[in-house]
């Protein structure tokens, strides 16, 4: 199989993708089960590209209920060295309206029921995450975006709330008052993970409403969430095909990728052979 160094998390929509070519679909298993779905594998520009719808095609799973450490892991062990994940997201500014895209700087993590690390049971490991997105790979989703015609903002604190309930107005005025800027329901644990798997993140997030706060604006729905993203699906598509086609220019090799470096802390004698066994994609380079 080619070399699958880009991947694209978001729905299951994105890999109908114009131009896709020589399609296929991957079943992988990992030590954390398997992933939301078939991993759909297609050549974009000459480049092998995998696409993962995050829920599941047909929007089956919850928020809480996506295998986030199954999709990274699976990814990892293709290959993959940069994600893009698309995402829909409220607006908590009054500058991010609907429809605009918004690359997020920092990442704020209000879940109480996932599971953030591949770490533990034996094997202990502390990565740095002052910078929650790789800030090359953000760069270039927004430039790939304006490619696009999308509306781009660049920075601000992406706060990921449990779900699948939207916020209620007491608490979307409490992530105002705290300075966040979109809210979201799957941003955390993935950017975590894909930290922990040394692959470059970055988010593309598509603003489908002003979630409850907004005076003058009708409160967030899913028929409103739905009917912007298909209206943005267009754009997405387009810079998903812009960041593929230029990769040659902007790929390299990013701080991202060497987030593991000097940051486990178990002395390799003591890790359980199958946990060293099982997470070898993650750390093996470093338990040497």
């Amino acid at each position: 199989m080619s070399q699958i160094e880009f991947a694209v998390i978001g729905g299951s929509g994105l890999y109908q993708m114009p131009g896709l070519s020589q399609v296929e679909a991957l079943q992988i298993d990992t030590p954390f089960g398997k992933p939301s779905d078939e991993i759909v594998v297609g050549t974009l520009y000459g480049r092998r590209v995998a696409f993962l719808p995050r829920h599941g095609r047909g929007h089956v799973l919850t928020p809480s209920e996506v295998p986030y450490r199954a999709n990274i892991f699976a990814l990892k062990t293709l290959g993959v060295r940069y994600i893009t994940a698309v995402s829909a997201c409220g607006s908590l500014r009054e500058a991010y309206a609907p429809g605009h895209i918004v690359v997020p700087d920092q990442l704020f993590d209000h879940t109480q029921n996932r599971v953030s690390s591949f770490f533990g049971g034996g094997l202990v490991a502390h990565i740095s995450l002052a910078h929650p997105f790789s800030p090359e790979m953000s760069r270039i989703i927004a430039q790939s975006c304006r490619a696009a015609s999308g509306t781009v903002h660049e920075g601000g604190t992406f706060i990921t709330i449990e779900g699948p309930r939207f916020s209620t107005k007491g608490e979307s005025n409490l992530y105002r008052q705290w300075g966040m800027s979109i809210i979201g329901m799957t941003t955390s644990p993935e950017a975590f993970l894909a930290a922990e798997a040394e692959i470059a993140y970055g988010v593309m997030a598509h603003v489908t409403d002003y979630d409850v706060w907004h005076e003058s604006e009708a409160p967030v729905t899913v028929e409103m969430v739905v009917r912007t993203m298909q209206h943005n699906l267009q754009i997405a598509q387009k810079a998903i095909g812009h960041l593929v086609q230029t990769m040659a220019a902007w790929a390299g090799d990013f701080p991202a990728h060497h987030g593991l470096k000097n940051a486990v802390f178990t002395d390799p004698g003591r890790i359980p052979a199958q946990l060293k066994q099982d997470l070898a994609p993650l750390v093996g380079n470093y338990l040497a």
